[in-house]
């Protein structure tokens, strides 16, 4: 950069600045809202598509920088909104805005839709005061296409790399340019998606903290959907406190999407970010073999060394069982969701988008075999062959069978039985059961492997615990302050 203190900034203080941090250089006049998203446009270009090459930024929103110097003037003239008040941040490509930026859930057969509206998401972080700094890279479809598709894989976005090893980590997905974007600080925070492990999967990945929320917190309202029994958006941060913020701008009710009318919308998640979380916590870890499947010595001992740091903290730690762990999920409930969803998402483009439903984007995807088919359509096939009205017997019963054992025989039982408030699992290996009940999930960094590969914790809660969970999480945050950044662009 040419002006010689933000040279100093980006190099300095930049790569792990919290919001707070940016806060406070923007409120004594040190630093402006647009002097803040050129020091991340600056990281972006050297490091996103150079050097390293990370992949992880789709693209960039033309008028971000005359939107942070509205934001400038407003703060100027009566002050900030809130903790997001001039804040560069992140959207998953599955995450509609309507502005200059396109919505392509990383397809070719999107790559010039415009959004007709703001999603609720975008609508609450302009309410918020945060800046759309620009969409992000992600497995295409949300890893809805092919059996075999690579994670951070799509035909618009090529592949999205981990900045903590790019040639020898899974980025994780289907957040995959968000985690991979925060991680190496391209942005303060992201707006990830979650259908099953897309949200808590790349936070681990990237050691970053992520909140995958209760299905009905935050308004699915615009985003290009898989499941609405299990779709959701939520925050993806480098700490717990800027993951928080995020999430209390984006929770909401939404008379649009009915789910959130049994949000209890007045949580204060701010003030259950204490230090103290643990002390007193009853905690049951899942012993069942199957949260353990595919993990190295080396990881179980990551867990198992942040399980006792939790008793080391306060928390009363109980080893539980589940009882529906050994239940073979298929996905059954996305595949016949999917169809329905994604036709009624489709149906409501702009006249110019020529895929207006599933079975015209099978077709697109044909006609473009080399570009679009490098993988297959496997699982978009399976769908198609559905009816799309979902009366199915099949899927019915699959729905009741997924409620009941994920709940009542699932994360409630154990919940219940053991009376513990929440469950304590290795890296994001309690997800599926969680995405399959709604319940909220949080991960946070919990260490590294020696060839440097991040590995977290979860914590898991039943419907609308959030206000449970925070305090755990950000407990053992402070108590450990684990993560460390990846080597990009710290002068290795």
């Amino acid at each position: 950069m040419e002006n010689p203190k933000l040279q100093n900034l980006l190099e300095n203080w930049l790569p792990e600045a919290t919001i707070d941090d940016m806060q406070t250089k923007m409120a004594s006049g040190e630093l402006t809202s647009k002097q803040l998203v050129l020091l991340y446009l600056s990281r972006i270009a050297e490091f996103d598509k150079s050097g390293p090459s990370i992949n992880s930024i789709l693209e960039i929103n033309p008028d971000a920088l005359h939107i942070a110097e509205a934001l400038d003037a407003e703060r100027k003239e009566k002050g900030p909104r809130g903790p997001l008040h001039g804040i560069p941040v992140l959207l998953k490509d599955n995450i509609d805005t309507h502005d200059k930026m396109h919505t392509s859930a990383g397809s070719l057969a999107l790559e010039h839709s415009i959004a007709p509206d703001d999603s609720y998401v975008a609508t609450q972080l302009r309410e918020a005061g945060a800046i759309l700094l620009g969409k992000t890279n992600m497995t295409e479809w949300a890893n809805f296409m092919a059996e075999d598709m690579p994670t951070g894989y799509s035909s618009r976005g090529g592949q999205v790399l981990n900045p903590y090893g790019p040639k020898k980590f899974i980025v994780g997905g289907s957040s995959a340019g968000s985690g991979a974007a925060i991680a190496a600080n391209f942005a303060a925070v992201a707006v990830g998606t979650e259908t099953s492990g897309s949200i808590l999967n790349p936070s681990g990945q990237n050691s970053l903290v992520g909140i995958k929320p209760t299905v009905g917190l935050i308004s699915r309202r615009g985003i290009i959907p898989i499941s609405h029994t299990q779709d959701t958006a939520g925050p993806m941060a480098r700490s717990v406190k800027d993951a928080v913020y995020l999430l209390a701008a984006l929770s909401g009710r939404d008379e649009r999407d009915p789910i959130t009318m049994t949000n209890r919308h007045t949580q204060d998640f701010q003030s259950a970010l204490d230090k103290n979380g643990l002390r007193g916590a009853k905690l049951g870890v899942p012993r069942d073999p199957v949260f353990y499947e595919g993990l190295s010595e080396e990881k179980r001992k990551i867990f198992e060394d942040s399980v006792e740091k939790l008793k080391q903290l306060g928390a009363e730690i109980l080893d539980v069982e589940i009882s529906a762990a050994k239940v073979d999920w298929g996905y059954d409930v996305l595949t016949y969701e999917f169809k329905p969803d994604l036709n009624a998402y489709l149906s409501q483009l702009h006249p110019s988008v020529k895929v207006r439903n599933l079975t015209q984007l099978i077709a697109f995807n044909k006609h473009h075999l080399e570009r679009m088919l490098k993988y297959g359509q496997a699982v978009l096939l399976e769908s198609e062959a559905t009816s799309g009205t979902l009366t199915e017997k099949e899927y019915i019963q699959a729905l009741e069978h997924d409620q009941y054992m994920s709940k009542e025989q699932g994360i409630d039982y154990a919940l219940n039985k053991y009376d513990v408030s929440a469950l304590v699992f290795p890296h994001d290996h309690g997800s599926a059961i969680a995405a399959i009940a709604g319940y909220p999930s949080i991960t946070v960094p919990a260490g590294y492997t020696l060839e440097g590969e991040p590995f977290g914790i979860t914590f898991t809660g039943t419907a609308y615990s959030e206000t449970t969970l925070i305090p755990l999480a950000y407990g053992f945050e402070q108590a450990t302050k684990v993560r460390k950044p990846p080597l990009i662009g710290l002068n290795s």
